[in-house]
């Protein structure tokens, strides 16, 4: 339980992180275009809150040893392909452009929350066995949440930069 319970404080820690900085931001700061070719705040989390519901699916795969369901996206452009990202952060953009501050905030903060709690609920030896899921192709559910981990941390820097927070 070692490992596992160290993931998931680092998650949390992530989590309670990301509220804090949330909660201290104005409207114009959520939505201000921070520089040309880049996405207001709103958008970068909805870009995480869509990317989070893959690890949300395999997750769920992960408690039910079943394939994963993941979301509907691009028809014919797999999201595993690297080359495809960029044409699937515009459609992420482009589908979620339109939501209000406060629906994208609750998706992803209730999306984040369901990942923790699923997370939770699977052994530490089914989180840290890369063989397990032939669906994850050598990697382990562990590497989930540690690319979970490591999405928040990217987009936290960015903003960080953006708003000149001390780290």
């Amino acid at each position: 339980m070692y490992m596992k319970t160290h993931m998931l404080a680092a998650l949390r820690e992530e989590f309670d992180h990301w509220e804090k900085v949330l909660a201290g931001l104005t409207e114009n700061q959520i939505h201000a275009v921070p520089a040309p070719g880049e996405l207001p705040l709103k958008d970068e989390l909805a870009h995480l809150c869509a990317w989070q519901q893959r690890s949300i699916a395999r997750l769920q795969a992960g408690q039910t040893n079943t394939e994963p369901q993941m979301p509907t996206w691009l028809p014919n452009v797999s999201p595993e392909v690297e080359e495809n990202t960029d044409a699937i952060n515009a459609w992420i953009y482009e589908n979620y452009k339109d939501r209000t501050w406060s629906e994208v905030y609750t998706m992803w903060r209730s999306g984040f929350l369901q990942l923790l709690e699923r997370a939770e609920t699977i052994p530490e030896p089914a989180l840290l066995d890369s063989g397990r899921f032939p669906w994850l192709r050598g990697y382990s559910l562990a590497d989930v949440l540690l690319g979970t981990y490591d999405h928040h941390q990217e987009h936290m820097d960015n903003l960080r930069k953006r708003l000149e927070l001390k780290a």
